[in-house]
């Protein structure tokens, strides 16, 4: 007769089995099955601090804040250093905005975790429960980080989150939000090749061949736009002409919506456009009905942002693919062809700048993107004086995510006042919508030596475009420079300094106001970014020629012309078409 185990022994390793259950219930958000498992743990003893730290967890998760934070006080005064109740802390914080009390406690706990994993080893029965909340709390603390400003933090444990993943599927969307992430940092163009192209190993896949595709180059081609940001977006304001003014002569137009739906979504469909809802299907089957449509050119305008199409794109559902506009930098896909640019972007010749990216660079004459606020929302009126006028001060202003500003951004800020005597410096984005992001944003500044008494911290706010009234000179950020927010704040009247980088996403500025047609607030380097803010800060009147026509001269520019970039982009359509045909010919 075999020897049992000690019913001690019997009783501990069943109680971990549940503990490790419940714990692959709260990765699948399986509230229910967490509550059964604490039940079972309970059962086997009574009063158990880990049944009561997992109640805790599904009280987290539930909403009832009260009853989680009582829990897991309980769970702590018994034992102070329990993980899950320290998870569960973490999560509270979280939820109340309270990033001082969040990120130092999840960079304890990641400690605490990686230590316990590492030296239990894979074979341990624990092993599991700290592995599944590890990950978990790196994704927290990479979220906190960021909200916080701290994008290289925040990368770092996207990027250690990726490594953790059990499945290859997980860890590819994780590296791609770690991909996203390092664009708010100084990159080098062949490493961060080489870094996107590991996402391509992640994914994995057998792309569609295309071997019976009609190659006819007069044909009326077939193009799809694919993304998430149908909707209430920094992208919509760039989408309307690609599906309001194409020319129905030579090209049919299919949305392919990866996301939710919203009131910019109804304004964005019509009925010259093949609309597909592709949300919740899984990237193979979304794949496979993307190529019954017979689509000719599929253009991805997400790249590696949230929720983005890629691991759709790499299927390669179309022959020609392209990614551009949502995105300033490599797919790291090799089943995306081309990658949508401009002559200021990546002019021709910069082989530099082309060795970042694994696609070719489809180049337009002018701007590759168009700005089209009106036709999403109704925007305020501008043309008025600059506040300097009533003032008797100038204002400096940043309204870009507080993520992209680099310390080496906030010295040259600080240069900007100490040579502008009187002004002043507002900062609004979403961490000045918290006390703690205020205390994080000061932290920093304070480093640097700011005089905090001429810095304003603005929360987001729904009327932030009036807000610009009250700005005299708007500073983008660099390397990572302001899409929408250079447009918006250009359209408002504000002039903007932008500092002109080696890379495509650091041109981004550079190519907007030169498209602009205000080439001469572009900078070249740190000094002359300096040096231009200032001298417009100390010339009244230009500054007020700015405010009173940069609307009138947006919508006479490239930037805003619809037909000439509908024109542009659509000969470049037809022409990497018939350099597809031609290319299939000589095979």
């Amino acid at each position: 007769m075999q020897e049992q185990p000690p019913k001690a022994e019997h009783t501990a390793k069943e109680k971990i089995n549940w503990l490790r259950l419940a714990t692959k219930f709260s990765a699948d958000g399986d509230l229910k099955g967490m509550r059964a498992c604490a039940k079972e743990v309970d059962r086997l003893v009574a009063g158990d601090v880990d049944a009561m730290a997992v109640n805790a967890e599904v009280a987290l998760y539930s909403g009832r804040i009260d009853e989680a934070e009582e829990l897991a006080e309980k769970v702590l005064r018994v034992q102070p250093r329990h993980p899950r109740a320290r998870m569960v802390q973490a999560g509270l914080a979280a939820l109340e905005f309270r990033l001082d009390d969040e990120i130092p406690l999840l960079a304890d706990l990641i400690e605490e975790l990686a230590h316990k994993a590492k030296v239990l080893g894979e074979e341990d029965l624990s092993y599991t429960i700290y592995h599944q909340m590890l990950k978990r709390a790196r994704g927290w603390l990479a979220d906190a980080l960021y909200l916080a400003g701290e994008a290289k933090g925040a990368a770092h444990e996207l990027l250690m989150s990726s490594r953790l993943a059990d499945e290859a599927d997980e860890a590819a969307e994780l590296y791609s939000k770690y991909l996203f992430m390092r664009n708010y940092r100084h990159l080098g163009a062949k490493d961060g090749r080489l870094k996107a192209e590991h996402y391509d190993r992640l994914l994995d896949v057998s792309p569609y061949v295309h071997g019976n595709v009609s190659r006819s180059a007069q044909k009326k081609l077939r193009v799809g736009y694919i993304s998430p940001d149908f909707r209430e977006h920094s992208v919509s304001y760039f989408l309307t002409p690609l599906l309001r003014r194409f020319d129905g002569e030579q090209f049919m137009v299919f949305c392919y919506a990866t996301g939710r739906s919203d009131a910019v979504t109804e304004r964005l469909r019509t009925r010259r456009v093949t609309w597909r809802d592709l949300r919740g299907r899984p990237p193979r089957t979304a794949a496979r009905l993307i190529a019954e449509d017979k689509i000719d050119i599929l253009v991805d305008l997400s790249g590696h942002s949230q929720d983005n199409a890629l691991p759709i794109m790499a299927y390669r559902p179309a022959p020609v693919q392209i990614s551009g506009i949502g995105y300033t930098n490599t797919t790291g896909l090799h089943a995306i062809d081309y990658f949508l640019s401009d002559e200021i972007c990546i002019p021709k010749g910069d082989l530099q700048a082309e060795a970042g990216f694994t696609e070719r660079i489809l180049r337009l004459p002018h701007s590759h993107l168009c700005y089209a606020p009106e036709e999403i929302h109704a925007m305020p009126e501008a043309g008025y004086e600059p506040p300097l006028r009533k003032n008797g001060y100038v204002t400096f202003g940043s309204f870009n995510n507080f993520a992209k500003v680099t310390d080496e951004m906030l010295l040259l800020w600080r240069g900007i006042l100490e040579s502008v005597r009187g002004s002043k410096l507002v900062i609004k984005g979403k961490i000045c919508s918290i006390d703690s992001g205020i205390s994080f944003a000061k932290k920093r500044l304070s480093i640097l030596n700011y005089d905090l008494t001429r810095v304003e911290f603005r929360p987001y706010s729904p009327d932030y475009l009036e807000q610009y009234r009250d700005i005299d000179i708007a500073l983008d950020t660099a390397p990572y420079n302001g899409g929408l927010t250079t447009c918006e704040a250009l359209y408002m009247g504000v002039p903007v300094i932008s500092l002109r980088g080696r890379t495509h996403g650091s041109r981004f500025g550079a190519s907007i106001l030169t498209n602009a047609g205000v080439r001469e607030l572009v900078a070249e380097n740190d000094i002359n970014y300096v040096r231009r803010a200032v001298q417009l800060a100390e010339s009244p009147k230009l500054l007020e020629a700015y405010h009173m026509g940069l609307r009138a001269n947006m919508k006479r520019s490239p930037l805003m012309n619809v037909e000439n970039y509908m024109e542009e982009l659509e000969t470049a359509y037809q022409e990497i078409w018939e350099d597809f045909c031609k290319n299939a010919a000589r095979t």
